[in-house]
Order: C-alpha cells, then sequence, then structure tokens
C-alpha cells in the first residue's frame, strides 16, 4: 500500500507530458517508472536462488531492469535538441548490446537448465526475429526524423542483424562474431552512401584500413569458422581448410569496399582476385601448415587433440600433401602475370624468371605427387616442364630473340619425349633386378608382373602428359597465328583509311592525332613482316604439337579402352588445330581444315576394320565361322565386301571436303543404297559404323551443295 502513490503521480507526470509537451514531466516520469520496475523485480524475484542459462536470476532481473530504463529513457532522449542527439545515440546502442546479450544466453545456454530437452520453450525462435525487425524499423524512423547519426544506424544494423544468426548456427559466440563481421563489411554500405558525388568518397587510407580491420575480424572470429566447417564436414577441419576459409571470407568481404568505392583501381581489382584465387586453392588444396603459422586457439586445440577423435571418426590414410604448395605457387604467380601484378610483359628478364619457376613448381609437384621412382626421371620431368612454360610464356609475349631459340626449345621437347619414356621402364626394371627388399620378399613371377605392371602405369601416365603438354603448345601456337592474321587484317584496313583520309586529316582535332599515334606506336613489334622473316617456324611447330598429341591419344586410348570405336569421334577434333604450312601438306589452308578429322575418322575404322578381321582370321575364331554359317575365309570376304561398299560414299565426301566443289547432285544420292548392307548384314560393328557415316555424309554433302547452289543463284 504504501507504493501505491508511485504509479499515481508517474501517471499524472506521463498525461501533463502529452498534454503540455514539457520534457521534465517525462523524465519525472521514467524516475517514478524506474522505481516501481526496481521494486517489482526485487520483491517477486530478487530472493528466488534459480539459475537460468548458466547465470543466477539476480543477473538477470539486472539486466531486465536496465533495459527497461533504457527502453524508458530513450523516447524522452530522442526529443531533446539536436545537440544532445548523442545521448539517444548511446542509449540505443547500449539497449542494443543488452538486448543481444540477454537473447543469446536465452539460445546457447538454455540446454543447461533444461538438459538438453525443449531448448526453444525459454525463449521461442520467433520473438528473435520479433524483435530484430522492430529494432530495425525503429531504427530506420529515428534516422528517417534526423534523430540519430549514421555512425549509429550503421552500429544498431549491425547488432540487430547479428541476432538472426543465433537461428542458424549453435554457437555461443556467433551473435557476437556476426556482429564484428558486419561491423567490419558494412561501413562501404552504410557509411559512404553520398550518391550525388560520382567519385568515391572513401580515400585510400581508409580503404587500406577497412580491408585490415577486415582482415583482423575474421581472424577473431576463426574459432566460429572452425565449429561451422566441423559441422559441415563432420570431423575438424585441416589448417589448410581453414585458412583457406578466412582468406576466401576476407576476399569475399572486401567485396563492397572495391566495388563501390575502388572500382577504378586496377591494382584494388588485382589484390581482391589474388586474395579470393589463394583462398580457394588452400580450400581445394588443403597444403600442410606449419605449427608455427597456425596460432591455433584454445577450442581448436581441444578438437584436435580429442582422445574421441580415432574412435569417432576412424583411422585416416595421411599422405604428403607438401606439393600442393608448388601448385599452388604456380598457380598464385599464373593469375599475377595474367591481371598484370608482375609485369612480365614488359620486362623481359622478369619473364624468364617467371617462365623458369612456373616450370620448377609444376616440374616437382608433378614429379612428386605422380613419379617417385628415379632421380634422374624428376631431373627430366623438370626440364621437360621449363621448356614448356619457357615456350608458351615466350610465344605469347615474344622478345626480340625469343624467335631465334624457341624452335630449339622446342626440339629439345621433342628429343626428351622417348627419353623421358624408355627410360623410365629401364631404371625400374633395373632396380627389380638389382634387388628391392620389398620385391624379393614375393615370388619372381609376381615381382616381374607388379614390375611390369609398374612400368606400364607409370608409362601411361608419362604418355598423358606429353599429351597435354603438346596440346597446349599446338593451342598457344594456333591462338598466336589467329591475333597475327587478325593483326594484318587491321593493318591494313588502316592504311587503306589513312589513305582514303589524308585529305581530311586537317579535320581530325590535335588531341584525337596525339592519340591515334600513340596508339600506332604501341603496337607490338612482333608483326606480320617479321613472323614470315623470323617466325615462319610457328605454323610448322604447331602442325608437329598436334599431330604428337593425337599420335599419342590414340595410344592412350588403345591402353585405356583397347581401342574404343567412339573414341576417334573426340579425338580427331584435334586435327583441327592444324595450322597452314607450305612445308607440311601443299595446298593445304583454313578451306581444307575440316578435311583432316574426316580422312583421319574414316582411315581409322578402315584400318581397324582390317585388323579385326585379321585378328579373327589369324586367331581361328571358330565361332565367327559358325554364325554367318561358313568357314572363315567367307567371313573374311564378306565383311571385306561390305567394307569396300562403304568406300564411295566416304571418298566423295572426303574430296568434296578438300575442294568443296559442286559434283552432280545425283552422285552423292546413290552412293547411300550401298551403305546399307554395310548397315544390315556386318558381323563386324566399325563396318556399321562406317555404313551409318556414309548415309550421313551423303546425305550432308547433297544438302551442303543444295545450299552453296540456292545462295549462289541469290547472290547473282
Amino acid at each position: 500500500m504504501q507504493f501505491v502513490p508511485l504509479p499515481s503521480v508517474a501517471g499524472f507526470y506521463l498525461a501533463r507530458f502529452f498534454t503540455k509537451k514539457s520534457v521534465s514531466s517525462y523524465f519525472t516520469f521514467v524516475v517514478l517508472g524506474s522505481l516501481m520496475v526496481i521494486w517489482f523485480v526485487m520483491h517477486n524475484y530478487w530472493d528466488l536462488n534459480i539459475w537460468m542459462s548458466g547465470m543466477p536470476l539476480k543477473s538477470f532481473c539486472k539486466l531486465i531492469v536496465g533495459s527497461v530504463i533504457l527502453a524508458m529513457a530513450i523516447p524522452g532522449l530522442a526529443i531533446l535538441p539536436a545537440q544532445f542527439r548523442f545521448l539517444t545515440e548511446i542509449g540505443l546502442i547500449g539497449h542494443a548490446f543488452l538486448l543481444c546479450y540477454i537473447e543469446n544466453r536465452f539460445f546457447s545456454y538454455s540446454s543447461v537448465y533444461y538438459y538438453g530437452l525443449e531448448e526453444d520453450v525459454m525463449y521461442p525462435s520467433y520473438m528473435v526475429v520479433i524483435t530484430t525487425f522492430i529494432g530495425l524499423a525503429v531504427v530506420r524512423r529515428l534516422s528517417t526524423d534526423n534523430r540519430i547519426g549514421s555512425k549509429a544506424v550503421w552500429v544498431l544494423t549491425c547488432l540487430y542483424s547479428s541476432k538472426l544468426a543465433v537461428l542458424f548456427v549453435t554457437s555461443k559466440g556467433v551473435l557476437w562474431v556476426s556482429a564484428v563481421l558486419l561491423l567490419a563489411v558494412s561501413p562501404p554500405l552504410l557509411l559512404y552512401r553520398d550518391k550525388s558525388r560520382t567519385a568515391s568518397k572513401m580515400k585510400p587510407w581508409q580503404g587500406y584500413a577497412h580491408a585490415a580491420v577486415v582482415a583482423l575480424s575474421v581472424w577473431f572470429c576463426r574459432e566460429t569458422v572452425f565449429e561451422a566447417l566441423q559441422w559441415w564436414h563432420g570431423r575438424p577441419p585441416s589448417d589448410g581448410l581453414l585458412l583457406g576459409s578466412c582468406f576466401l571470407l576476407t576476399g569475399l568481404a572486401c567485396v563492397p569496399i572495391v566495388a563501390l568505392h575502388f572500382s577504378h583501381v586496377m591494382s584494388a581489382k588485382r589484390c581482391l582476385v589474388l586474395v579470393v584465387a589463394t583462398g580457394l586453392l588452400f580450400i581445394l588444396m588443403q597444403p600442410p601448415i606449419p605449427l608455427s603459422w597456425t596460432y591455433h586457439s584454445a577450442v581448436i586445440k581441444a578438437a584436435r587433440q580429442s582422445a574421441d577423435d580415432i574412435s569417432i571418426y576412424g583411422f585416416f590414410a595421411s599422405k604428403p600433401t607438401w606439393p600442393s604448395w608448388l601448385l599452388i605457387v604456380a598457380i598464385l604467380l599464373t593469375l599475377a602475370s595474367v591481371t598484370s601484378t608482375i609485369p612480365i610483359k614488359y620486362v623481359v628478364e622478369l619473364r624468364i624468371f617467371y617462365a623458369i619457376a612456373i616450370g620448377i613448381s609444376l616440374g616437382i609437384y608433378i614429379s612428386a605427387e605422380y613419379f617417385l621412382q628415379a632421380a634422374i626421371l624428376h631431373a627430366l620431368i623438370i626440364v621437360t616442364m621449363v621448356c614448356t612454360s619457357v615456350f608458351v610464356v615466350f610465344t605469347h609475349f615474344p622478345s626480340a630473340s625469343s624467335t631465334k631459340f624457341l624452335p630449339w626449345v622446342f626440339a629439345l621437347l621433342v628429343a626428351l619425349f622417348p627419353v623421358t619414356y624408355l627410360l623410365e621402364g629401364q631404371i625400374r626394371i633395373n632396380k627389380s633386378i638389382l634387388g628391392d627388399n620389398a620385391v624379393q620378399d614375393m615370388g619372381e613371377e609376381d615381382s616381374k608382373l607388379a614390375t611390369l605392371l609398374a612400368v606400364e602405369g607409370a608409362r601411361t601416365s608419362l604418355l598423358g602428359l606429353y599429351a597435354a603438354i603438346f596440346m597446349l603448345i599446338a593451342l598457344e601456337v594456333k591462338f598466336e597465328l589467329a591475333s597475327l592474321m587478325r593483326e594484318k587484317v587491321t593493318d591494313r584496313g588502316t592504311v587503306r583509311h589513312s589513305l582514303s583520309g589524308q585529305s581530311s586529316s586537317s579535320i581530325v582535332p590535335p588531341r584525337l592525332r596525339f592519340m591515334q599515334q600513340r596508339k600506332a606506336s604501341a603496337v607490338p613489334s612482333f608483326t606480320i613482316k617479321r613472323m614470315a622473316a623470323e617466325g615462319a617456324w610457328m605454323p610448322a611447330v604447331g602442325n608437329v604439337a598436334t599431330i604428337m598429341c593425337f599420335a599419342i591419344c590414340l595410344i592412350l586410348n588403345v591402353n585405356l579402352t583397347g581401342g574404343s570405336n567412339r573414341a576417334i569421334f573426340f579425338l580427331a577434333p584435334i586435327l583441327l588445330l592444324l595450322n597452314q604450312d607450305s612445308d607440311f601438306v601443299a595446298g593445304f589452308g583454313e578451306k581444307q581444315r575440316y578435311f583432316p578429322v574426316v580422312v583421319v575418322i574414316s582411315s581409322y575404322l578402315v584400318l581397324t576394320t582390317v585388323y579385326s578381321i585379321w585378328e579373327n582370321i589369324w586367331h581361328g575364331n571358330a565361332g565367327w565361322g559358325l554364325d554367318v554359317g561358313g568357314p572363315d575365309w567367307l567371313f573374311a570376304v564378306k565383311n571385306l565386301a561390305l567394307l569396300i561398299l562403304t568406300f564411295p560414299s566416304h571418298i566423295l565426301f572426303n574430296r568434296f571436303v578438300w575442294s568443296y566443289r559442286k559434283q552432280a547432285d545425283s552422285m552423292p544420292l546413290m552412293t547411300i543404297p550401298l551403305n546399307l548392307p554395310s548397315v544390315l548384314m556386318t558381323d563386324i560393328i566399325k563396318v556399321k559404323i562406317l555404313g551409318l557415316l556414309g548415309v550421313i555424309y551423303s546425305l550432308a554433302q547433297y544438302l551442303i551443295s543444295r545450299q552453296e547452289y540456292i545462295s549462289g543463284m541469290k547472290y547473282i
């Protein structure tokens, strides 16, 4: 009864505030209302010895009383003059901190009270969502009315938004981690929002400072990143995966800085690309990291040293992963050169060191990852990769003397192929003969079989490596020749335009004329004329690389698939990389670029068909004779005759692809019936494929010829 006057007096002053707009009346109401709340809480809950969410009830009473007092005081602070606006901002931020702390305790420590049962009973999830959106709405309204500044809006928006993280990640520190990350990432979006200026409001030193804060924030949040990765993988992540995730998160968090404020600065974009690429490479490769680099926290150390790891996750085969560092270095160097972070395009000496470094890194990586047998083989692989890197780099960015030594580099690369291939098997066999203890423990026949299988596997890997190398060289040469031809066409067009426009040159403004002269002086020195004089070897080198790549792929097809029929349709397009070269094939040019593909498919299927017939006859396969109702010679004669019936369609189509000369429409159509017996009566699948191809070739030749005739008549 003694406290009954307090609510009456508080209500009187609140009514006086609404009628008289008196600020003093409102704060009197706040003081009296605070006394009422304090009395109510202390009278009902202060003496209860109850623990909630890991803390005594008295502590929660203090937090709730403080938040209620702030909630009642903030409306009065908001109506004060503008010079007292900082009080409103402090009150709102303090209230948001208290609300985040209380909800985080209810969500993260509820299992202490309920023992893991019905965790949503104490504080339901929808309450977190409601308080978040009410807080954001209040912040937006106060910001619209100019009651709070942009910095307070930034802090409050990050605090209220971070509360939503507790709904998705079950971690005690996820709310504060999210708040720190949002505070670090959001300044470019919330603090620098002046749309009236075309240039960035963020100065360079501010950009560096924000990027450093983002990196420190991500490192501060590494425990939460570790817990998220552990939940995703089901086991503690490796140091490489954790560090890569931190790099990737840092790069993505810096995207707003670069995109909104430094989009005109190329160096910022390059650094961002390198950081994101580093994170992705660490995640994919997961290289080993020395203990001195890891700086593990207590949570991460506890997860690493858990005694239950083996019983829960089992044993994991450990594999040396140090070569992945070399691959990461090679890829990052390549990205740095592509983005011009390393100016190899303009400095020849830097280009040399770059090419050698890339070759050594890739060579050591390939040797340590796939070829662990002999040191001399490692040396040959490293030399091979260095030659490949030097050839590709100096073909793409030629120097004054590169056209003279690059043919010799390619010749060395070609010579290394058979040497490495033969030396690998010889060294392995010699090691097994001289006495490898692990092999001698097995029987003599088993040791020979194991050695032969190992040699075969290693040689297959070498074939795949050299096929990739020759493919890369062929692609690079094809690209450079196409670029040079485009440059030649452009030069011709420029000369013709300059000759026709000499009379009007006086009309061109001086500034534009200067820009044209500067652009003309920036044309690379390696032009068509110089190529004709010094770089005539490029088409021949590209053709040799293409043919060697195609031949190696055919060998791999035999070794890996036993000579699949479908493989030729995927391998033949490699021959599209052939270049126009008078020394290689006379008359071969851009018009005949599809002829090698077609003739190789036909020739391959014909030769393999003949070989299949001979193989069946030689081994005396009686099963074929029984299938056709006669002896083996009848099988051979029948299938050879059906094979010959497919020749006319293939010959006509190959001649047409070479010359594109129109023939009589009846010729392709007359050859179609010849292929039908081959499709219906043959015993060999390759003959059936040839028959189907013959039908397709004849129809295609007829349609192409018809279309060319119609186009010509329209032109006339």
